[in-house]
């Protein structure tokens, strides 16, 4: 049967676009229960006696929600109790539109066996397609829709001769549609009464969401917040300009106090300050916000106090802290531009992990939940199990912020385990950084190479043949994702020819299947201390990808001819079939070089490499690129206990920078030929310039010593930092560069066809792209498929030239390879806390980084780590300060801190609030009175024995 849809659009010149599509509807649409006997099934999803305990039913049933209960109560339906579920079509194309996140797990439901949940694709089923009528609404028709197939399905299953008793039971939690499907005779409940009814399982009433009339019920009577703007006040406000749309970013310091972010249409970024509970107006981290701008004279300057949210408070705002915002801010003159939140445009919620704080009365439900990350707010939740989850490590949704609450409200997702276990505190850090870790699907799985596996005769026809190369990988020790590979050799003519040779991940991983998807979402490897979350399956990633040595492996090399200047004749691209003849570590490498007596081919190969790394790495400090620095850490984990017991800072050798220098030239190289070939869609990488002010602290602390920075360009900031030297202080020069560092904007990926700036400032390179490290970054894997269509070794495909789509796709890159970095951070200061945990307090030299007005910030070159002395005590008075911003310096008593100053302190872990356990210093030298610690007694010998074992 075929019907016909006609609508007008509105084309971008201003005319009207008359379009006719056909709806093809079909009465051989199956039921996929097992009890039918009509319809002609390859498979049943429905279970022929869905027993499910209930008060309210005590009959088989199915269930069928309605959109609403899908999109609010996800957290329900993924507990393995509810089962036999009918999800129509016209509820997943609708939950598809409204929430991408919810659709995805719905999906994952979909493809649960266990769980038994059916799609019905009731818009093609004959007897159950329904046109809009006139003047209804497109959500009165869906909901039509969803009561006509639930009406449906009881006559269909009532027909079957096992089919009497079972019935259909529709959820939902509207209440026109509750009234108008009861008056058509159908069983309905809504969602909270049904699962209230549940024998089984009593705790999955703490995972319903709140409903309105829920959050009317615990909100006091006293208006707390302004009321949020409607949706089309806000965009006819962005529109005439009286409002900015910006996304918020709280405090992690100060909760009264956050910043909306602002991009431009040209490129360019400002931020908004707000302070105060009014003016963040329930504003949650990363939402999307409209802000009203306050007049000039209300502008203020950002705090120094530091503020948390401290646990249950009344419902009024705490307006003792507010006015000690208000009374620090106006003694600072650099004023910002100050503006208020009117409206939410798009809320970025998420399911968050924390911790509850139950509550002091007896017997109550009421509990707030305190998240891990700061800049979330304290959430009010319900839970009949709060003795349970005490100590435990849960997950909360936010379910609403009336105006009337202090805090948002929630309800409970799931607990993770106990807090402080370690494989607790990994999923909390992987969670609350979105990084996807589940295993790899059997979808995924399913496109992997069979095994045993080996290189055909056919691949060997398309590919060059480098197996009698000398080619050999240099990596850190125990690494098995080998992505690349290099040789050199001699040519006849007298110049060298020189080769990068990089996993051909994209030969297995093929566009839009399931496993190429799943490394895009993946975005890269994320590599935590002791762990590695692959973006790509094992079988991939450290075998029929990986580099090793003595097998055969396929490869995607870029090979220069280049003279001894370094200086690059000719470039080709090629796939070819490698093998390499060993894979080192870099002290491996760096021991070949340096002994006199080895002169093998492979030694020969890493002499060349070495030698024009060198000269290139000149060449490309003299053009401006930037040597900068961090302090890196690499700790020794216990084989048994998997804990960390010891602590070091990570050394670089000259072959560290003899791999960097080729992967750098090969990046760059790749960059120009995909750029050549396709200019609108090549997928790049640029490093912006630096704002003038983000150096501020540079120049200052440059000046402390008497020095001058300049930033006019990359070339006049590289050679003031070469300069910068204080005699009898070597470590002055690395403080520095330390401090450059954080002055740098992130790199992003970009389209070409969307950007004319293509810049890399820190490489000072005209043009940049990532081809060398496919195995653990998808870029690289879109990069070597640009390539490979340029040399005519693969064919293309149509998202690959769509410039819209690349860009999407780096926006995915970009927002992935930025949360690896922060998880990468927390796992180490996770494996920092427990390695101090196990040694007890220690003495340690460190330098003062940043002063402040009450506190000075210390790096410990030793451990790579940061600490604050604080110098105030809320329960006892402290010592005399004074600050100056010049400088800056910090006056504690008689003795003046500046920026670079020695200092010795102890280091201990203060444990005393588990969620939020840190890195306690405290002042040893120099001594002043009221706030430096006696030194701590050596450990003793057994307790260091047991560690260094």
């Amino acid at each position: 049967m075929l019907k016909s849809k006609t609508f007008v659009r509105k084309t971008r010149s201003g005319g009207v676009m008359k379009i006719v599509r056909e709806h093809y509807l079909r009465d051989d649409i199956w039921c996929g229960s097992e009890i039918c006997t009509q319809c002609k099934q390859e498979s049943t999803e429905l279970q022929k006696d869905p027993c499910i305990e209930s008060n309210l039913c005590s009959f088989p049933h199915y269930l069928l929600p309605d959109t609403n209960v899908v999109l609010h109560q996800i957290d329900v339906l993924e507990d393995p109790l509810i089962r036999n579920v009918i999800v129509l079509q016209t509820v997943l194309q609708e939950v598809r539109h409204r929430s991408a996140p919810v659709y995805k797990r719905l999906k994952d439901i979909l493809h649960e066996k266990e769980k038994h949940f059916y799609t019905f694709t009731n818009e093609h089923h004959r007897e159950t397609f329904i046109e809009r009528e006139p003047g209804e609404s497109a959500n009165d028709r869906n909901d039509r829709a969803i009561r006509v197939a639930a009406q449906w399905y009881g006559g269909h299953l009532g027909k079957a001769p096992e089919g009497a008793g079972l019935k259909v039971v529709l959820l939902t939690n509207d209440r026109g549609n509750k009234e108008k499907a009861e008056e058509s005779g159908l069983l309905t409940f809504r969602c909270e009464e049904y699962i209230k009814s549940l024998i089984a399982n009593p705790e999955l009433v703490d995972r319903l969401a709140l409903t309105n009339d829920d959050k009317n019920e615990i909100s006091s009577s006293k208006v707390l917040f302004p009321e949020h703007l409607p949706l089309s006040r806000i965009q006819a406000g962005i529109k005439s300009g009286t409002y900015i749309q910006g996304t918020f970013r709280a405090s992690r310091d100060n909760y009264l106090e956050a910043t909306v972010f602002v991009q431009g249409d040209e490129g360019e970024s400002t931020e908004v300050l707000l302070q105060g509970l009014q003016n963040l107006n329930r504003a949650v981290y990363q939402d999307v916000v409209a802000v009203e701008l306050l007049p000039r004279e209300q502008w203020v300057a950002p705090s120094s106090v530091v503020l948390q949210d401290e646990g249950p408070k009344d419902e009024d705002a705490p307006e003792e802290e507010e006015k000690a915002l208000r009374t620090t801010a106006g003694q600072m003159e650099a004023r910002k531009p100050t503006g208020r939140v009117v409206g939410i445009i798009k809320r970025n919620w998420r399911p968050f992990c924390g911790m509850l704080n139950m509550s002091q009365i007896k017997e109550s439900t009421r509990h707030l939940f305190t998240p891990a990350d700061r800049r979330i707010p304290r959430i009010r939740i319900e839970t009949r199990q709060a003795a349970t989850l005490a100590g435990q490590r849960i997950m909360v949704s936010i379910d609403g912020w009336p105006k009337h609450s202090r805090y948002p409200n929630g309800h409970f997702v799931r607990s993770l385990g106990n807090a402080g276990d370690k494989g607790t505190e990994m999923e909390v850090l992987l969670l609350e950084h979105d990084v996807p870790h589940q295993d790899f699907s059997q979808s995924v799985l399913s496109f992997l190479p069979q095994m045993p596996w080996a290189i055909t005769q056919e691949d060997m026809q398309v590919r060059e043949d480098l197996r009698e190369l000398s080619v050999c990988s240099v990596d850190p020790p125990g690494c098995t994702d080998i992505d690349d590979a290099l040789h050199c050799r001699d040519l006849a003519n007298g110049n060298l020819e020189v080769g990068v040779h990089i996993a051909d991940v994209s030969h297995f991983i093929r566009p839009g299947n399931a496993m190429d998807k799943e490394a895009a979402n993946r975005g890269t490897t994320v590599y935590l201390c002791g762990r590695r979350i692959d973006m790509v399956p094992e079988l991939l990633s450290s075998n029929l990808c990986s580099l090793r040595s003595n097998v055969e492996r396929l490869a995607f090399s870029c090979i220069w001819e280049i003279n001894d200047k370094a200086e690059i004749l000719k470039t080709r691209f090629t796939k070819s079939v490698i093998n390499s003849k060993a894979s080192l570590t870099y002290a491996e490498a760096q021991m070949r070089i340096d002994d006199a007596h080895m002169n093998d081919d492979i030694t020969k190969s890493l002499r060349g490499l070495n030698r024009l790394a060198k000269i290139l790495k000149r060449q490309r400090i003299e053009k401006g690129a930037l040597t900068l620095s961090s302090p890196e850490v690499r700790f020794h984990i216990d084989s048994e206990t998997h804990d960390p017991i010891d602590l070091q800072a990570k050394e670089l050798k000259e072959t560290n920078s003899m791999v960097e220098e080729f992967m750098l030239l090969a990046n760059i190289s790749v960059a120009q030929k995909i750029y050549d070939e396709f200019p609108e869609c090549a997928v790049l990488r640029k490093h912006p310039a630096p704002p003038p002010s983000n150096y501020d602290i540079l120049h200052r602390a440059a000046k402390s010593k008497e020095l001058d920075i300049h930033t006019d360009s990359a070339k006049a900031l590289a050679d003031s930092l070469d300069a910068a030297q204080v005699v009898g202080f070597p470590y002055f020069n690395t403080l520095l560069r330390i401090l450059a560092t954080r002055c740098m904007m992130q790199a992003v990926y970009f389209c070409s066809g969307l950007d004319g700036d293509f810049h890399h400032y820190g490489l000072a390179s005209p043009i940049y792209t990532h081809f060398t490290s496919p195995i653990r970054r998808y870029s690289d894997i879109i990069v070597h498929r640009l390539l490979a269509v340029a040399i005519g070794a693969d064919s293309t495909y149509p998202d690959l030239m769509d410039k819209h789509k690349q860009s999407g796709l780096c926006n995915n890159l970009n927002y992935r390879h930025k949360m690896a970095q922060y998880a990468q951070r927390a796992s180490v200061a996770f494996h920092t806390q427990l390695f101090f945990r196990n040694r007890g307090i220690l003495n340690e030299e460190g330098f003062i980084l940043f002063v402040r007005k009450n506190a000075i910030i210390i790096l410990i070159p030793k451990f790579g780590l940061e600490g604050t002395v604080f110098f105030e005590n809320k329960d006892k008075p402290g010592p005399k300060l004074s600050f100056q911003e010049e400088g800056p310096t910090l006056k504690v008593e008689d003795h003046t801190f500046n920026m670079f100053d020695k200092v010795k302190v102890t280091i201990s872990l203060d444990s005393s609030n588990i969620q939020h356990q840190k890195i306690r210093m405290s002042l040893i030298e120099p001594m002043i009175p009221g706030v430096s610690v006696p030194a701590p007694e050596v450990e003793p010998d057994a307790k260091k024995a047991k560690l260094d074992r």
